[in-house]
């Protein structure tokens, strides 16, 4: 049997990556002896094996034909004479076509280490242009090894181009497309998934929320990026720095989708784009079939963003009540996953990338005065019902304003301190 590990393996061996999961190519071999050797066989659309020590994947050299639209539609042949370099050009990138032999020796027909070395994503063969699925796959490995300066190919570019304008992408099942949005958000740099997938036109067909923002003007003295579209990039650019879950990152996404609502003659203002956007954020998430638990996240985000930029200059219930719209005050929340979107809304400015948020420490120390007050307490007392209810709220707003005020303290404190500390 000869053996040849395959695919990201190779790549990001050869990138000096870790490599997180190996998968292998069988050359020569039947599924019968396959099993006879003790694999177990788990493909149903082609013959893939678990070895039975190492459970890693073992597939039978295959190639592939086109019978269908979209990326399902494929007849797949499997048998001893199929070669290892058949089974590689069937792949989606030339990176991801190479091999390593048992001796580890590199098997690299299509220049897989001549594009890895010129940060080049470039298809292997023009069969690439029969799964629009790989469209996706490219703008995911911009957006995973982004900060290594990897590029599309332009002859990529040009037949992605090609598959969007001829309605390839709109095949894709919804599924499918938010398994891979989920994959690029996980990614390193998942702003440039978006960048990609709009130079190719296929942004505007699969996610036409955000690729709305873009040419839609914000006031200048905020954000001096101007551009929505860019200033949604910049936010989701700086959530991967702050957080590596999904969710969150995916709130810092749609944030903003309320000003490509925003009537033109409006611009560059939005009022009410926060309240506006939740249409938008419901037909994505249903349209996609997300999780309730993203657009949980990601509706909060968008309706109270600016609150928590004004907290300084909130009264006392007000920040009760956006506390208690955003259930802060249950002990189990994800108010720390909020605020750190809106810190990257806050951050995803031209200039502003560094800028200190202390709004999100005023946040937390806020929730924590509100949380001091005990609901068994005012039971104790004898209060019942709506009457409970209302004074456990009344006690929450003096503890909240109480709170404010020391944190007004310190800061006009420390402001002092530093003044002084700069005159000298």
């Amino acid at each position: 049997m000869k053996t040849y590990l395959v695919g990201g393996a190779v790549r990001d061996q050869l990138l000096g990556w870790p490599v997180k999961e190996r998968d292998w190519v069988v050359v020569g071999e039947t599924p019968e002896a396959m099993e006879k050797l003790g694999f177990k066989q788990v493909g149903r659309e082609f013959p893939v094996f678990l070895h039975p020590v190492t459970h890693e994947e073992y597939a039978l050299a295959r190639t592939e034909r086109k019978v269908a639209p979209g990326h399902r539609g494929f007849v797949v042949h499997a048998s001893p004479e199929v070669t290892l370099e058949e089974d590689l050009r069937r792949r989606d990138l030339t990176i991801n076509a190479m091999a390593m032999d048992e001796s580890g020796n590199l098997i690299d027909p299509y220049g897989g280490v001549r594009d890895l070395e010129n940060r080049i994503l470039r298809h292997v063969s023009p069969a690439f242009a029969e799964d629009p699925l790989r469209i996706l796959r490219v703008a995911r490995f911009a957006a995973r090894y982004g900060q290594l300066g990897f590029k599309v190919a332009d002859e990529t570019m040009a037949l992605m181009r090609q598959m969007v304008a001829a309605g390839e992408v709109d095949a894709l099942t919804p599924e499918r497309v938010w398994q891979e949005l989920v994959k690029a958000l996980a990614e390193a740099s998942p702003q440039r998934f978006f960048e990609v997938l709009r130079e190719c036109g296929a942004n505007a067909r699969l996610f036409p929320e955000i690729e709305r923002l873009y040419g839609v003007p914000q006031p200048v003295e905020y954000h001096p990026e101007i551009d929505t579209g860019i200033h949604t990039m910049m936010v989701l650019a700086q959530a991967a720095r702050l957080s590596n879950d999904t969710i969150t990152r995916f709130a810092a996404l749609t944030h903003d989708l309320g000003k490509g609502l925003t009537p033109p003659e409006m611009w560059p203002r939005h009022h009410k784009h926060e309240v506006l956007g939740l249409k938008a954020l419901q037909g994505l998430c249903g349209r996609l079939k997300a999780p309730r638990h993203y657009l949980r996240l990601a509706s909060k985000v968008m309706q109270y963003h600016t609150h928590c930029h004004r907290v300084f200059e909130l009264r006392p219930a007000t920040i009760v009540n956006v506390l208690s719209r955003l259930d802060a005050l249950k002990q189990q929340s994800d108010f720390e996953s909020f605020l750190l979107a809106c810190m990257a809304d806050a951050r995803g400015r031209t200039g502003l990338e560094d800028e200190p948020y202390p709004q999100a420490q005023w946040w937390r120390r806020l929730r924590e005065a509100a949380l001091m007050v005990k609901a068994d307490v005012l039971f104790d007392k004898g209060l019942r019902g709506a009457e409970l209810g209302a004074e456990l709220r009344l006690a929450r707003i003096r503890a909240v304003a109480a709170c404010k005020r020391r944190l007004m303290m310190e800061s006009e404190a420390s402001h002092s301190k530093s003044s002084a500390g700069f005159s000298l």
